[in-house]
C-alpha cells in the first residue's frame, strides 16, 4: 500500500527520546525506499506489455533526449576545466603531455557518472518527484489502488527501466564529449598537438575505469528513481508539499550519489 494514514506518534520528552524517533523514522524510510526499488525491479516482467512498452519509450525520450543538450554543455565545460587545471600543473614539470591520460581517466571513473546522475537527479527525479506529488495530493494514486493497479508498476517501473538505460549511456557521452573540451583546452592554450593528446588518452584508458564508471552510472539511475518516486509518494499538504518533495528529492539524491560515488571507489580501487 502507498497511500497511508498519517502516522501519530507521542511528543517526545527529552532529547533521546526524540533522536530515537528522528532514527526510527529514518531507518523506516529507507526500507519503504528500498522496498519501492525492489518491487519496481520485480514488475520488470511486465516489460514487454504494449501499454508498458510505451510508457518506457516516453520516459526514454525524457530522460535522455530532453537531458542531452543540458549534458553536452556540462560535460564539454567539466573536461575543460579538468584539462586547465591538470595542464597548469604539468606545465611547471614539462608533462602537457599527460594531460589526455588524466582528463580521459577522470571522466571515465568518476566524473562522468557522476555529472550526468547530477544532472538527471537535478531535471528528470525533480520532475519524476513533483509529477507523483501532484497525483498523491490530488488522490489520483488512491484511485489506481482502488482500480487494483500498482503505482509501484504503473508509475514506477517505466521509470527505473528507463533510467537504467539511460544513465550508463548518458555516462559514457559525458566521457567523450569532456575529453574532446579537454582536448580543446590542450591544444589551443597549453600547445599540446591534437594528435598527441588523444594518443596518449587513448593508450592510457582501460577498460577497468570504463566498468566502474558504468556501475556507477547504474547504481545512480536506481537511486534518482527510487528516492525521486518515493518523496512523490509521500507527499502531503497540497502545492506545499509537492514544492517541499521536489527540494527534498534533489537534495537527497544529491548526498546519496556523493556516498556512492565514494564508496564504489574505495571498492574497487
Amino acid at each position: 500500500m502507498i497511500v497511508r494514514e498519517p502516522e501519530s506518534r507521542p511528543e517526545p520528552r527529552n532529547f533521546l527520546e526524540a533522536l530515537g524517533q528522528k532514527v526510527f523514522t529514518l531507518i523506516s524510510e529507507i526500507g519503504r525506499a528500498s522496498m519501492i526499488c525492489i518491487e519496481g525491479t520485480l514488475c520488470f516482467r511486465h516489460l514487454f506489455r504494449s501499454r508498458t512498452r510505451h510508457e518506457v519509450i516516453r520516459q526514454l525520450h525524457i530522460c535522455a533526449v530532453k537531458s542531452l543538450p543540458v549534458v553536452t554543455v556540462v560535460a564539454f565545460f567539466i573536461g575543460m576545466i579538468l584539462a586547465l587545471q591538470i595542464g597548469i600543473e604539468l606545465r611547471r614539470y614539462n608533462q602537457e603531455t599527460l594531460i589526455g591520460p588524466a582528463v580521459m581517466t577522470s571522466m571515465l571513473r568518476e566524473m562522468g557518472p557522476f555529472m550526468s546522475g547530477l544532472v538527471l537527479a537535478a531535471s528528470v527525479g525533480a520532475a519524476m518527484a513533483a509529477q507523483i506529488g501532484t497525483m498523491m495530493v490530488n488522490e489520483e494514486i488512491a484511485a489506481l489502488e482502488i482500480m487494483d493497479i500498482s503505482p509501484v508498476r504503473f508509475l514506477v517501473m517505466p521509470r527505473l527501466a528507463a533510467m537504467m538505460l539511460t544513465v550508463p549511456l548518458l555516462s559514457f557521452y559525458t566521457c567523450m564529449v569532456g575529453v574532446v573540451g579537454g582536448g580543446l583546452v590542450s591544444y589551443t592554450q597549453l600547445s599540446v598537438p591534437w594528435a598527441v593528446y588523444w594518443q596518449n588518452a587513448m593508450d592510457f584508458a582501460n577498460m577497468k575505469a570504463l566498468y566502474v564508471g558504468l556501475f556507477k552510472a547504474l547504481l545512480f539511475g536506481f537511486t534518482i528513481v527510487t528516492v525521486s518516486c518515493y518523496e512523490g509518494f509521500r507527499t502531503r499538504n497540497g502545492a506545499v508539499g509537492v514544492g517541499q518533495a521536489t527540494r527534498q528529492s534533489v537534495v537527497t539524491n544529491f548526498l546519496v550519489i556523493l556516498v556512492i560515488g565514494y564508496f564504489v571507489t574505495r571498492l574497487f580501487y
